[in-house]
């Protein structure tokens, strides 16, 4: 095997450990949220650093192999989609942290009833369920599992485009929980933000294993 192979091989190692890294991030900020569990979201913020330093090494180990090598064609390809794939993975994490925060500043639980209505929990599985589908077609080198990703991702855009009205009609009969409604439309709106990365992720799969370029192009 050719010495880039293998730097290449090491690498996306590396890209999986830090899709690790953000799944458990994201996972449990769930799990935080939901059972008001402060400490095991006071963890989530603290690993937020880890997150930060493997986003660092993969970026100057991408920045050495484009040194040393010269890559081209795939090769090249595949370092340039790395870079991208990086950032928008500590940009997940950095939304699981914000996430962990709302529930460290939290009084007291989320309403039950607020939680059902808003529909924040089935959103909150499916980016989940997002993250790890691009991950799969990472690894396995599958478009076909990258393109599913778009079509999950309209089921995000969908809830958090009907947020504003069922919270403000929420808020009609429960104006005492004003508070919690608002860090409910905020955690939405992140969560949304968690399928774009994850569209984007899927997009950068397709560009280094086609050669085609899907950024700003609607038909997926």
């Amino acid at each position: 095997m050719a010495q880039i192979e293998t730097e290449l091989q090491l690498l996306k190692v590396e890209v999986t450990y830090m899709y690790t890294l953000v799944r458990s991030q994201l996972s449990n900020a769930r799990l935080a949220f939901v059972n008001f569990d402060k400490d095991l979201a006071r963890e989530v913020t603290q690993k937020e650093k880890r997150v930060n330093a493997t986003e660092l090494k993969i970026d100057r180990d991408c920045e050495n192999i484009f040194a040393l090598f010269c890559p081209v064609a795939i090769d090249l390809r595949f370092l340039l989609a790395v870079l991208k794939i990086n950032s928008n993975l500590e940009r997940i994490g950095d939304i699981a942290d914000g996430i962990a925060k709302y529930v460290i500043k939290a009084d007291g639980p989320f309403k039950k009833e607020l939680l059902e209505v808003s529909r924040i929990l089935q959103m909150y599985d499916e980016s989940v369920v997002i993250l790890d589908d691009t991950q799969n077609a990472f690894e396995q080198e599958d478009t076909i599992l990258a393109r599913g990703v778009f079509k999950k991702d309209e089921f995000l855009d969908n809830i958090n485009l009907g947020a504003t009205g069922i919270l403000d009609k929420y808020l009609k009969d429960h104006p005492e929980d004003t508070l919690q409604a608002l860090w409910i439309l905020s955690i939405i709106r992140r969560l949304e933000r968690v399928g774009d990365q994850s569209k984007n992720i899927a997009e950068e799969i397709i560009f280094y294993l086609e050669a085609k370029v899907l950024k700003h192009n609607k038909k997926h």
